[in-house]
């Protein structure tokens, strides 16, 4: 009888359940979007039940479509939207409030008041203060759902992140934990001694007695209730999906990095068994807990990535689809002098002016609609390329490869420059689903399907390789421009 590994992709947006065999192939997905709630401008949230239906819901659905029953089934991994935060009642397993997202800003003023707090929140949990992480919006809920905070003194009530949330109601109660990764994220958690902290609590007026118990991101937490699944099935990984992309592009070793091509971009580098505390405007979190040993990483972000496309296409109408922005940008031998900054949200890392406008500059008369749109494939090349710059700098490492997923890394002119400006390989494997792998890995090896790393690193060996090609002085110069234009709106 063969076996699976089986990985619950906890998403923004939607819930996939995607199965995959010991040579990392996807044998079945399945995938339901779920409702996004927006009470106020500038607030998200999600309904914990309609999250908890949905992934149950792709489970039974990806494991009907490829014929497989739950026997089959050797681990369930669990990979989610990290930051975002639940709190129920651990007696009925209802919700007291919806799920607050990582994206909502509503805490904006509460961190303001906490600014005196910012280096010792640094340097207890690697992040910066911001409204982001999990710890104010759990507050948030103490302090505005009626009876909440004195129930959960009373021990009634549970706090979780997305993967503790689907790992208790998949036990039925039984399991109540968090991985290192997603602890990390909480701005909550002391990364340096693998524990919630206590003057963090204290100050936030937090209860300890709801926070989940920190666990290893590859052990066997519990089973699955078998009505759920047609029979138990061990629930033995868990990552953020950040870290589990890490994972999941076999970042292994030190100095090892990846980007996701997304909406924004998300570059993680594996830092070894210590932290790294950044000078660069950069976080450090942590990536995975396996075999009794932590990996840490450092964190940086891109806002606009893949929605800088969808602006040229939604807004500007210069293209009817992202796929055709390779073919559009060849037609033209560069960008004729054209840079676009694409601060719609402010620049994030390294500069971390939330205040800055978006710029589109160098403009003539003989800039066209290709320039442009090739201009802003550039522009997600470059402020990856920046981070990656903060990374080698507080890293004190020079990186020779990139391995990139996300669904712009389709793009081979995307993926080629960004080997050419960031002087790297750029590594882009046949699957582009590591979110998901990775946290099938880990689940994996907590039961033995994989032995160990090396094991996962011979299960699947196809990949497109990007190779720098380009001149010393064209990438200098390019990369001079590109100073310019940030520097125009920093003004």
């Amino acid at each position: 009888m063969n076996k699976y590994i089986m990985a619950f992709d906890a998403g923004t947006t939607s819930e996939r359940a995607i199965i995959f065999n010991k040579n990392s192939e996807i044998v079945s997905v399945a995938q339901k979007e779920f409702s996004q709630i927006y009470p106020q401008p500038g607030w998200v949230e999600h309904n914990p039940m309609e999250i908890w239906s949905a992934q149950v819901g792709v489970a039974v659905e990806a494991m009907t479509k490829a014929g497989i029953t739950a026997d089959q089934i050797e681990a369930i991994g669990i990979t989610n939207q990290r930051e975002t935060t639940i709190v129920w009642d651990k007696n009925t397993g209802l919700p007291i409030y919806n799920a607050i997202v990582w994206q909502c800003r509503r805490t904006t003023e509460y961190c303001d008041t906490l600014s005196n707090l910012k280096d010792l929140i640094r340097q207890k949990t690697g992040l910066v203060l911001d409204p982001y992480f999990s710890a104010t919006k759990l507050k948030w809920i103490l302090d505005n759902v009626e009876n909440a905070r004195k129930r959960a003194e009373n021990g009634e009530l549970l706090f979780g992140t997305v993967e503790t949330w689907l790992i208790w109601k998949l036990t039925k109660g039984k399991v109540h934990v968090t991985d290192y990764s997603n602890a990390s994220r909480t701005m909550l958690f002391n990364i340096n001694t693998l524990q919630w902290d206590d003057d963090i609590c204290e100050m936030l007026d937090i209860p300890m007695c709801m926070l989940p118990t920190p666990v290893s991101n590859s052990e066997v937490y519990g089973e699955s209730a078998p009505e759920y699944l047609g029979g138990s099935i061990k629930i033995c990984g868990a990552a953020g999906d950040q870290q589990a992309a890490l994972f999941g592009q076999k970042c292994f070793h030190k100095g090892d990095l990846k980007n996701t091509y997304g909406t924004g971009c998300f570059l993680l580098m594996n830092t070894g068994d210590k932290p790294t505390f950044s000078d660069n405007g950069l976080v450090s979190t942590i990536g995975w807990g396996l075999n009794g040993k932590l990996t840490y990483a450092l964190e940086g972000s891109v806002f606009m990535g893949g929605a800088i496309i969808q602006w040229l296409r939604d807004e500007l109408h210069m293209i009817n689809s992202a796929q055709e922005t390779e073919e559009i940008a060849l037609k033209v031998k560069n960008t004729n002098g054209c840079y676009i900054v694409p601060a719609f949200t402010g620049l994030g890392a390294p500069y971390w002016e939330p205040e800055a406008k978006g710029i589109i500059c160098g403009l003539t008369r003989g800039v066209g609609r290709n320039h442009i749109v090739r201009a802003a494939l550039d522009a997600i090349v470059y402020q990856v390329h920046d981070i990656v710059s903060a990374m080698e700098q507080d890293a004190g490492c020079k990186v020779s490869t990139l391995k990139v997923d996300g669904g712009a890394s389709n793009n081979n002119y995307l993926c080629q420059t960004q080997a050419d400006i960031s002087d790297t390989t750029v590594i882009r494997p046949a699957c582009v689903e590591t979110t998901a792998l990775g946290a099938a890995y880990l689940a994996g090896l907590a039961v033995g399907y994989w032995q160990d790393e090396a094991d996962i690193e011979g299960s699947s060996k196809d990949f497109t390789e990007f190779k720098a090609s380009m001149d010393a002085k064209e990438r200098k110069d390019r990369l001079k421009g590109w100073s310019n234009a940030v520097s125009m709106l920093l003004k």
